[in-house]
């Protein structure tokens, strides 16, 4: 039995108030469809830090998981780059 892929994103940590939880932003860019420019949409998701190390502002990879609570389905993997 083969699981399937998780998927992966790449954003910014905007709270840590909570106990194991995070709230990361993720940030793409859309081209408008008639005029072409590009458009920074975001989109904030919650994500699970078991081990309360991330910091506002820190670069995070996290990944797709079980639902942990009511809006919670990711996980922090790593955190790529410390806030300065």
């Amino acid at each position: 039995m083969e699981r399937n892929l998780r998927k992966e994103k790449i954003g910014v940590v905007l709270s840590n108030k909570m106990q194991k939880s995070i709230v990361v932003r993720v940030q793409r860019k859309v081209k408008h469809p008639k005029y072409g420019k590009f458009l920074k949409k975001n989109k904030n998701f919650m994500a699970h830090d078991e081990n309360n190390d991330c910091n506002i502002g820190d670069t995070v990879k996290i990944m797709e998981t079980r639902p942990l609570s009511k809006n919670k389905c990711w996980r922090l993997v790593e955190i790529l780059e410390r806030a300065k």
